[in-house]
């Protein structure tokens, strides 16, 4: 009866984990040691049918494509001689392009226009091959694994991430990095998806436990030489982690499981992003939803309450969803009346959002409550 609010509002935990991503080292191919990683890439020009509703958040910036100092270029010039200064006003030439293909699919993603936005990655990427920029070309396929993950094509969303993890691998990233954790809690959202129970396990398992042991190390980092900010991110990209587990565990019927990981992640987001975040209220109501199927339904309501208050107050973007939960957990209490008022103002909400999903579950609920209270005959 309750629901799981949507993801999108984990883009503030996404946005703590850096450029690109990565996965333990039995999940993964082997790295690319220069060369193209064995995966198939999808025909140039034709973007693959479907749609997904569900949104990850974008990578952040364009930084890996860092411009060299002036005293570097200055070096090369005089050791390479004007020929080699011709060639590499030639590849800013091309770099430049990239960028500006990139920030155009960038921008066609956030319009939901996805076939265009695969259409202007493939140029981006032949151009990353033709001209060996092995940043760009890492950073190409992430964003089309992104933009696959978004679609719902998960097998080419898998062989996309794996292929950028094969680049980041042979370059020389650790697998501590947070861009490395982030593709591999990807990649256990993609076998979470496709019942690949195992392989999902193991990548939650990896990304929580890789970040307690780095948290615990960096305890005593002194804040010149690891930033308070980069700190937080990885106490962010830990909250982001525990929250997809314990979804996970929640829809596999194990509550008490999830329960456990919902409250170490709303501590976190609590600390750092403080009590009325939208992530934390989205949090607070998904705690709430563990306990309730537990049968703590007293406990259920103080957390479910408390976000809807703080919902309401903050206009959290997904109000209806919460106070679809906060009824819900009245109606196991059968406070019935109660109940129907919620879900008549979250319908409401609903309605404005035009949000037609949660639009037809509130109104099966409102009919389910209806008969609950139908006088016997």
């Amino acid at each position: 009866m309750y629901r799981l609010l949507s993801r999108s509002l984990c883009r503030d935990f996404w946005r703590a984990a850096g450029r690109c991503r990565v996965c333990p080292a039995h999940l993964l191919p082997g790295p690319a040691a220069g060369r193209a990683p064995e995966v198939a890439m999808p025909p140039a020009r034709v973007a693959p049918p479907g749609r997904s509703s569900g949104l990850l958040p974008l990578l952040a910036g364009l930084a890996w494509f860092s411009r060299p100092a002036a005293a570097e270029e200055e070096e090369e010039e005089q050791r390479q001689g004007a020929g080699a200064a011709a060639a590499e006003g030639a590849a800013d030439e091309t770099e430049a392009e990239i960028i500006l293909l990139l920030k155009r699919a960038k921008l066609s993603i956030m319009k939901d226009e996805p076939e265009e936005a695969e259409l202007i990655l493939h140029d981006a990427l032949r151009l990353a091959y033709q001209s060996n920029n092995k940043k760009a070309i890492t950073y190409t396929y992430d964003l089309m694994a992104n933009l696959a993950f978004i679609r719902g094509q998960l097998e080419n969303a898998e062989k996309l991430f794996k292929a950028t993890m094969s680049y980041l691998l042979g370059g020389g990233m650790q697998q501590e990095d947070n861009a490395i954790i982030e593709i591999s809690l990807k990649l256990a959202s993609i076998y979470a998806a496709q019942n690949r129970h195992d392989f999902a396990l193991a990548g939650y398992e990896f990304c929580i436990s890789t970040l307690e042991e780095k948290i615990e190390r960096e305890k005593e980092i002194a804040e010149d030489i690891l930033s308070v900010e980069e700190k937080a991110n990885t106490h962010l990209l830990l909250g982001m982690c525990l929250d997809a587990y314990a979804r996970y565990l929640l829809l596999s019927k194990h509550p008490s499981q999830a329960q456990r990981m919902y409250e170490k992640a709303l501590h976190i987001s609590e600390e750092i992003l403080g009590e009325t975040h939208p992530q934390t209220i989205v949090l607070m109501s998904d705690l709430a939803t563990s306990l309730d199927a537990q049968g703590h339904s007293d406990e259920a309501c103080a957390y479910v309450q408390r976000a809807s208050d703080l919902a309401r107050q903050t206009e959290h973007p997904e109000l209806h969803m919460v106070l679809s939960n906060l009824a819900a957990i009245l109606m196991h209490r059968e406070r019935y009346a109660q109940a129907k008022e919620i879900y008549q103002e979250a319908l409401k909400q609903a309605e404005l959002k035009r949000d037609e999903v949660s639009i037809q579950h509130i109104r099966e609920e409102l009919a389910e409550l209806s008969r609950k209270t139908r006088p016997l005959t």
